[in-house]
């Protein structure tokens, strides 16, 4: 069965839509990978560190735009656009799937990519051709909770739709904007982020989710590296939504010093993106 992987991208942030170093560039290499293994993608399931909501929300429009949902910074971001068609009739599908899980799910006609939608797969399919569906969520559940809403997305890999958590492996910008500045972006990885990503890929490896699960006592500097975890919560619903297993790092880059851009895929299928 071509059954697809299911990812999780690290944004960082906006800016990446203009300068995409070393992870934009997997990005572009990534699309058309998956395209060669497993044919282009029917849809896309989005889930972003930037759509949070009390209970999930699957944005069920016919057609979306990109949201320009930040403030301060390049001003030729706010004039890219990314219009991709909406996917209406996944968001019945996953509406069933969840509700079948015993999960708490909403459905709306409403539109949007946020950023962390757009700025990536803006990379993975420029032509924005492939359609998308939004699933917001909410940022006080657990991992395991949200690994559990990925499980329940589970029979969507055999179903051409692909599964894409977006976020960023760390992401404390107090560090980032050390001093009251900018560090320079390539300056060289700190111990602690070193130390938390190394973590995250061997545990991740090592099909390690009680630990996972557990991370902000486990992990090494998951707090200074997450003050809030909402960036790397999309990693639990991308994970789940495998085969239970080992998931692997597939990129591995940093900016600034601190800010992880790894990308990890899921399900025994998503090794073969290890060499993208």
């Amino acid at each position: 069965m071509n059954t697809l992987p299911s990812l999780y991208l690290s944004h960082g942030s906006p800016m990446i839509a203009l300068e995409p170093r070393a992870a934009g560039a997997f990005m572009q290499r990534l699309g058309p990978a998956i395209d060669a293994a497993w044919g282009r993608p029917q849809a896309i399931l989005a889930v972003s560190a930037h759509s949070l909501t009390r209970e999930p929300v699957l944005l069920g429009a016919t057609q979306h735009a990109a949201v320009h949902d930040f403030g301060g910074f390049d001003p030729r971001l706010y004039e890219m656009r990314y219009d991709a068609p909406g996917a209406p009739a996944l968001a019945t599908r996953v509406e069933g799937l969840l509700r079948q899980a015993g999960i708490p799910v909403h459905r709306v006609a409403e539109g949007g990519l946020d950023h962390g939608i757009w700025t990536p797969l803006r990379y993975l399919y420029p032509d924005a051709d492939v359609p998308v569906l939004p699933l917001a969520w909410p940022p006080d559940w657990s991992p395991a909770q949200l690994y559990a809403l990925g499980r329940a997305l589970a029979p969507l890999a055999d179903e051409g739709v692909l599964i894409v958590g977006s976020g960023a492996i760390t992401h404390n910008l107090r560090r980032v904007f050390g001093g009251g500045g900018l560090h320079p972006v390539d300056r060289a990885a700190t111990p602690e982020s070193t130390a938390f990503r190394d973590w995250f890929s061997s545990r991740t490896e090592a099909g390690d989710w009680p630990a996972l699960f557990d991370y902000r006592a486990r992990a090494p500097h998951a707090a200074l590296m997450h003050p809030t975890d909402e960036h790397l919560l999309p990693f639990f619903v991308a994970a789940g939504a495998a085969a239970p297993g080992a998931g692997q790092r597939i990129h591995a880059s940093l900016e600034f010093g601190d800010l992880g851009m790894d990308a990890y895929a899921f399900g025994p299928q998503g090794r073969a993106l290890a060499a993208v």
